[in-house]
């Protein structure tokens, strides 16, 4: 019988539901599959014993799923740092390129949200700063679900778009640049300390639309980590009090998220991939002008599909991210 010391300490015991959770997870999908291998084997060798097209034909069929399945489920397994499973925070911001690059950042927070909907994840606006004639200059996404942030963090950099401007009278072709930054939610047993005298904080009106929706309160909430610079924001909620502790939840993200790169000495080849939010630091370059494609440099995965990755058709080009951490921690070998 477990002691009570081990009952009462409930924050351990929740790490290891979760963890037997996310192992469970795994195990059954294989031992799925493992079953329907065996099946499939046992309907081959009657299939040829009596010659049976029809049922050799259903075994093809069924072992294209099967391998469909197990490529899935490969993925899968790629996402096995801790923070993968978790909730994730997106940040967009508008870089080099004014207007454009405003209208273009709003692109981009169009295309996280169709993406999330279409993975059937939950995602919510927690703050967006309008551009000065079109567009955002930020926002930020809450996305919620298993693995978010396994599938989000092959997000984070520099997003490039080419264009015929539709702010240009003279229909010009445009370069625009937008930055993605992803970090994962924490666990409420997850300590991560706001000392008062690091923390500065301001309570502003939400922006928005005019007339009637004007928030005449001070509701949305600033938070600045001073040590680190780091400043967030969140206005979703029409209660001070939501957003101050959304903005501390995210802020201590952030702030977590920092304090492990650092730990494993990868925080300068993340924002190595990052840079600066300008022309020859992109990861990904979305062309809709003299052709249409787009490509992820890092991978060199295409496709000409624009349309369709503009309306959230990501994870093709997610899981060309995954395969290829995987190939550079192998030697090369997937």
């Amino acid at each position: 019988m477990k002691s009570p010391d081990f009952w009462n300490n409930q924050d351990g015991a929740r790490r290891v539901i979760r963890r037997m959770k996310y192992v469970k997870g795994l195990c059954e999908p294989v031992q799925e599959l493992e079953q329907e291998l065996e099946d499939l084997s046992v309907l081959r060798e009657l299939g040829e014993e009596e010659q049976d097209q029809d049922t050799l034909r259903e075994v093809e069929g069924r072992s294209a799923e099967l391998a469909r399945a197990v490529d899935r489920l490969e993925l899968r397994s790629m996402l096995g740092e801790p923070e993968d499973q978790k909730n994730a925070f997106l940040g967009i911001h508008a870089g080099a390129g004014g207007t454009e690059s405003c209208d273009w950042a709003q692109m981009l927070l169009r295309m996280y949200s169709r993406w999330a909907e279409q993975e059937g994840y939950q995602s919510r606006l927690i703050d967006s700063q309008p551009g000065d004639g079109a567009g955002i200059k930020s926002a930020t996404l809450h996305v919620i679900g298993p693995l978010a942030f396994g599938y989000l963090k092959s997000e984070i950099g520099v997003h490039r778009l080419v264009r015929i401007s539709p702010f240009d009278a003279g229909r010009r072709r445009h370069t625009s640049f937008a930055a993605v930054d992803v970090v994962p939610e924490l666990e409420e047993d997850v300590e991560i300390e706001l000392k008062e005298g690091e923390i500065e904080m301001d309570f502003l009106r939400s922006s928005g639309p005019g007339g009637q929706h004007v928030n005449k309160v001070a509701t949305a909430v600033r938070l600045k980590h001073i040590p680190t610079g780091i400043t967030v924001l969140c206005q979703s909620e029409r209660s001070q009090h939501k957003n101050r502790r959304t903005a501390e939840n995210l802020l201590k993200a952030k702030l977590y998220q920092l304090e492990r790169q650092k730990q494993q000495a990868d925080l300068e080849s993340a924002y190595d991939e990052k840079g600066e939010i300008a022309w020859g630091n992109q990861i990904r370059s979305y062309v809709l002008q003299p052709y249409r494609m787009v490509k992820d440099l890092r991978t060199d995965h295409e496709t000409s599909s624009t349309d369709a990755v503009l309306d959230g058709e990501l994870t093709p080009f997610m899981e060309s991210y995954l395969r290829h951490k995987l190939a550079q921690k192998s030697g090369g070998k997937v």
